[in-house]
C-alpha cells in the first residue's frame, strides 16, 4: 500500500461495486469507508469527514439525490466533495444531481483506471480551492470564506459548497462580468467536465436565496454581481 492519502466514503447498495472500487483504492493508498445506503452514509460522514464522497445514485428508500442534500446541510461536510456514480445520463438526473449539490458524476460501469484518474484530478480540483482567510462585504450580504460562512442584512445562511464558491467568485469584483469560462475554471476547475446548465442551475439556486436583483445575466457571455 502507499502512502496513506485522503479519506474516502463510498455509498452503494451493490457489494460488488463496493469490493472492486474499496480494493483499487485502497492499493492506491486512499483511507476508505463504505455504506450501503444514505442514512448509514450520513451517519459515518459526520465522523470520518470524507475529502471525497462517492454516491450512488439508484439506492433503495433513500435514494443519492436526498441522501446528497442531508450531506450538503452539515456544516463540517462544507469541504468534501460529492461525485454521483450512475448509471443513468439523463439530464434531469444530473440536473437534480448538481441542484441537491453534487459536483460532478462518474459513469457506470467503472474501470479502475479511469475511476483513479477521475478521483485524482476532483481531489486535485479541491486542492486547488482552499479557502483562504477573507471577507467581502457587499449589499448587505457579509461572505466569510474561511469560515464558509454568508449573512445577508445579518442572517445566517447555508450554502452548499459550489454555490458558496460561485457567490465569492461573483461578488469578490462587484460590477465586473465573468464569463462562463472563468466560472467554470474557478469554481469547478479545468480537469473536470462539465456543462454550461450547471452554471445555470447554481445561479438560479443562488438568486431564489439572496434574492434576484443581485445576480445580473449578460446575455451570451456570464454573469456579474451588482449591489442594490
Amino acid at each position: 500500500m502507499g502512502a496513506t492519502k485522503e479519506k474516502i466514503l463510498l455509498v452503494d447498495d451493490e457489494p460488488d461495486i463496493i469490493d472492486l472500487i474499496t480494493y483499487n483504492l485502497e492499493k492506491e493508498g486512499y483511507h476508505i469507508k463504505s455504506a450501503s445506503n444514505g442514512r448509514d452514509a450520513i451517519g459515518i460522514a459526520k465522523e470520518f469527514i470524507p475529502d471525497l464522497i462517492l454516491l450512488d445514485v439508484m439506492m433503495p428508500d433513500m435514494d443519492g439525490i436526498e441522501t446528497c442534500v442531508e450531506l450538503r446541510d452539515i456544516d463540517r461536510l462544507n469541504g468534501s466533495v460529492i461525485a454521483f456514480l450512475t448509471a443513468r445520463g439523463e439530464d434531469y438526473s444530473q440536473i437534480a444531481g448538481f441542484d441537491a449539490g453534487a459536483d460532478d458524476y462518474i459513469s457506470k460501469p467503472i474501470k479502475p483506471r479511469v475511476l483513479l484518474s477521475r478521483i485524482q484530478a476532483l481531489l486535485r480540483r479541491k486542492g486547488t480551492t482552499e479557502v483562504v482567510s477573507e471577507t467581502a462585504e457587499v449589499g448587505g450580504i457579509v461572505i466569510d470564506k474561511e469560515k464558509y460562512l454568508v449573512l445577508q442584512d445579518g442572517n445566517e445562511m447555508s450554502l452548499p459548497k459550489k454555490e458558496f464558491e460561485l457567490l465569492a467568485l461573483l461578488i469578490s469584483k462587484p460590477g465586473r462580468v465573468f464569463t462562463r469560462e472563468i466560472i467554470l475554471n474557478t469554481v469547478w476547475g479545468n480537469d473536470v467536465v462539465v456543462g454550461d446548465r450547471t452554471i445555470d442551475v447554481h445561479i438560479r439556486k443562488l438568486r431564489e436565496k439572496i434574492g434576484s436583483d443581485f445576480i445580473k445575466t449578460v446575455k451570451g457571455v456570464g454573469y456579474k454581481f451588482e449591489a442594490k
